[in-house]
């Protein structure tokens, strides 16, 4: 057991900074009881179209619940299994079957049922459940659940080993203002949340509106002052469809000329950074390019293995060169405006006929044939250039409500580390 002296947090609120250190206590003792949730199998459950919700493991991510594609059981069977598998509020919700680790306490009064991969614990009066919950959360991001899991097919933490684990609490009233202010950054963290899955669903939807369902000549939504048809053609009678000579292994640096993989094409399109950069030297580059040409600005790199038909739109002059076979190079030429083009690519007639000429089984591929063979509908330059700016400019909003929620994301992770022990 750690030394008294050493049981108090980096980050302490202004009231207990003088108060008694924490102690260290069996989450067995902090609880009321604890209950397993439904055998399905074995208590023979029947689902029904609809009911009581069932919520299941995959239903808790660490400090939330969802009801997504949750089943149902009849509701004349569902006093059956009152209390034991039905939650209450401030019960604690651990997944400790198959998908081991996340928890949630439950926040609001709603029926529902608890299946048979899901802990159900009830804080004693003198604990504060959200508290618990955070303890808990932090061992899991630790992987302590790791080490006590058992199992071969299913991997699980049985109910006694969790009764049995360890957790450092101080007394209620700290709890209670801990747990409180990680409910409120909680919350604040799931509206950022929201609010960005409402902007990446508006774009999907304006994307399939802005752009013509397949077999028809105009998009369904269009700015004002437009009226033309689209054209359609194919993409390798507009500009050439290309590659690069091959780069080897050998020529790779560790600075010089950035030198893309598809799979960091993939990562630029996540938002994500490369787990590792590569190079070519400057007199490679020169070398290679005077053959095959420069990629230059509003052209389009696309993935042709792997996650196939992901877009890069050139955006920047600085010198860059690429895996040849691995990505798909389109040499605008400025017939098309570069914002229009990339997002004409991620679009989902493109992306289906992606998907048809890539093949059936587990490796598709998209060629540099496949390439000059897809299919466009364009309209007017200028008509262009006003949806390239429009998705470019949501891109932008989904990008900063991206960099706040992660902000938010960090600033809590930052304090789990500060405010327990």
């Amino acid at each position: 057991m750690m030394e008294q002296k050493n049981l108090v947090p980096k980050r302490r609120f202004k009231e207990f900074q003088n108060t008694s250190a924490w102690e260290q206590r069996k989450l067995g003792d902090l609880l009321e009881n604890a209950y397993q949730g439904i055998n399905t199998a074995g208590d023979k459950v029947e689902y029904s179209e609809s009911g009581v919700k069932i919520l299941q493991s995959k239903h808790i991510t660490s400090g939330n619940i969802t009801f997504d594609d949750a089943r149902y059981l009849d509701r004349d069977r569902y006093s059956e299994y009152l209390p034991k598998y039905v939650p209450n509020v401030d019960d604690i919700l651990f997944a400790n079957i198959g998908t081991i680790g996340p928890s949630a306490v439950v926040t609001e009064v709603k029926e529902f049922l608890i299946a048979w991969n899901i802990l159900k614990m009830t804080p004693k009066k003198e604990s504060n459940a959200k508290f618990i919950q955070l303890q808990l959360q932090r061992l899991n991001i630790k992987r302590y659940f790791e080490s006590v899991t058992t199992g071969n097919a299913t991997k699980f933490v049985n109910k006694d080993e969790m009764l049995r684990t360890q957790i450092i609490v101080p007394e209620k009233k700290e709890q209670s203002k801990i747990g409180e202010f990680f409910a409120n950054l909680d919350n604040l963290i799931t509206l950022h949340q929201r609010k960005l899955e409402k902007m990446k669903a508006l774009k999907s939807a304006y994307l399939s509106e802005m752009f013509p369902a397949e077999g028809e000549p105009v998009p369904k939504r269009r700015f004002a002052g437009f009226t033309q048809a689209w054209e359609q053609r194919k993409l390798g009678e507009m500009m050439e469809v290309t590659s690069v000579k091959r780069i080897h292994q050998s020529d790779w640096t560790d600075e010089g000329v950035r030198f893309l993989r598809a799979r960091d094409i993939v990562c630029a399109s996540k938002g994500e950074e490369p787990t590792d950069y590569l190079y070519i030297s400057q007199e490679k580059y020169d070398e290679y390019s005077r053959i095959s040409g420069k990629v230059k600005v509003g052209d389009l790199l696309v993935t042709g293995v792997g996650t196939i038909g992901v877009p890069l739109l050139v955006t920047q002059e600085e010198p860059l060169y690429f895996k040849d076979g691995n990505i798909i190079w389109f040499k605008n030429e400025k017939q098309l405006d570069g914002n229009f083009f990339y997002y004409s690519f991620i679009g989902e007639s493109i992306q289906k006929y992606i998907r048809d000429v890539a093949g059936i089984g587990t490796v598709g591929t998209y060629t540099i044939d496949s390439g000059k063979k897809t299919p466009i509908q364009i309209p007017s330059y200028e008509e262009q250039e006003k949806i390239g700016n429009f998705f470019k400019q949501l891109d932008h909003l989904i990008t900063l409500h991206q960099r706040k929620l992660e902000k938010l994301q960090n600033i809590k992770k930052a304090y789990l580390n500060e405010m327990f022990v």
